[in-house]
């Protein structure tokens, strides 16, 4: 295939990406008091030679109790800062792929356990658990323990750890923010009528469940360096009768890229346990067309993308201006070497590995010359 759409660069804000892979924030539950480890520096470190344009690290907790569960990463002290100060330079001292981070809050799905001990909410009170806050005391499963109702107070203070988390992110040279709203998490219970039963200017109207989420992504931007980029990661729907809708997605998309985001991420589901999604190859790309079909920004699609001509297909028809890659580059980790293979396209690829180049794909590694030198952050 003569020039490959996945394999042209794209303009993020400044930042320009080799290509339209992306790396999408996979949890580890391997951290330590919200602090990464060396798992994280063998896990991500690899990632970092894949030939992705962009390395995202995993949901990470803009406070203690917004953990999803007590092994997830977080970003709301010093010693964060530092653990993931340490494997950021790792990283860049032998790859210049761009990083990353999503900010997270679960809201009621957090005290949880890691989901290889059966993923269950940990009640308040016991090991490794805490109480949980949400839009409403709504529970996301009928025998858990409900979430607190934020209050003003409440919410004021997850917005200010938002912004603080987005300072400490680029003290250490994160170059990206995602915004986690999707999934069920604390930002996704605001917009979905599913979780947000509150009565105020912060429920009821589309308007008003998207309140929260806004003045988030407005704190963020507020704090986050101004040439670097901040993204969205929505679901598109809840795939729930009565919940959030793609309709509804659209609308709140248009409302973020007016706030300034940088880009969208459109997923899906993650909010109720009765939903009911039909799973197959790609079956979130439409989702992601739709809201491509109003925004100006880019846009990623992410699910089940796992054939290099798939990816490909869904760049040059316009679905999308990126895809992402989760479980398929966790059991490929040189999926974008692979895809540039196939594709009759080139990949960056670290010094040390140039000469594991096939015979047959001779062209396939960018030659030294021409590549630049990791990122001295």
């Amino acid at each position: 295939m003569s020039d490959p759409r996945l394999f042209t660069p794209l303009q993020v804000r400044e930042l320009t990406l080799q290509n339209r892979i992306v790396i999408a924030p996979m949890c580890q539950y391997s951290a330590i008091d919200g602090c990464m480890t060396d798992w994280h520096q063998m896990h991500l470190g690899q990632l970092a030679q894949s030939g992705a344009a962009l390395l995202t690290i995993e949901a990470t907790a803009v406070l203690p109790e917004g953990r999803i569960s007590y092994g997830d990463v977080g970003l709301y002290d010093d010693a964060n800062q530092s653990a993931m100060a340490t494997v950021l330079a790792s990283i860049r001292r032998w790859s210049d792929m761009p990083v990353a981070l999503q900010l997270s809050h679960a809201g009621r799905k957090a005290s949880t356990q890691k989901p290889w001990d059966g993923g269950g909410q940990i009640a308040p009170g016991q090991p490794g658990g805490w109480a949980t806050v949400a839009p409403s005391a709504v529970a996301f499963r009928d025998d858990d323990v409900a979430p607190a109702a934020l209050d003003r107070d409440g919410m004021r203070r997850i917005r200010e750890a938002f912004a603080a988390a987005a300072r400490r992110a680029a003290a250490i040279g994160i170059d990206v923010i995602q915004i986690h709203a999707a999934h069920g998490y604390l930002l996704h219970q605001f917009l979905s009528p599913l979780s947000n039963r509150r009565s105020d200017e912060y429920g009821g109207s589309l308007a008003n469940r998207a309140r929260f989420p806004l003045e988030v992504l407005d704190a963020v931007r507020a704090a986050f360096p101004v040439e670097r980029a901040v993204s969205v990661r929505l679901s598109g729907t809840d795939w729930v009768p009565g919940g959030f809708t793609i309709d509804e997605a659209q609308a709140v998309c248009t409302m973020f890229e007016e706030h300034g985001a940088d880009a969208i991420h459109v997923s899906s589901g993650g909010l109720h346990p009765d939903q009911a999604i039909a799973v197959g190859p790609g079956y979130q790309v439409p989702l992601a067309r739709a809201i491509k079909s109003v925004v100006g920004v880019p846009v990623v699609a992410v699910g089940l993308i796992t054939e290099p001509l798939h990816a490909e297909a869904i760049i040059a028809n316009g679905d999308a201006d990126l895809v992402a890659l989760a479980r398929t580059v966790l059991y490929d980790p040189r999926w974008p070497w692979h895809a540039a293979a196939a594709l009759g396209a080139r990949v960056h690829a670290a010094n040390q590995y140039l000469r594991c180049q096939p015979s047959q794909y001779r062209q396939l590694f960018v030659p030294p010359a021409q590549q630049t030198e990791p990122d001295s952050r």
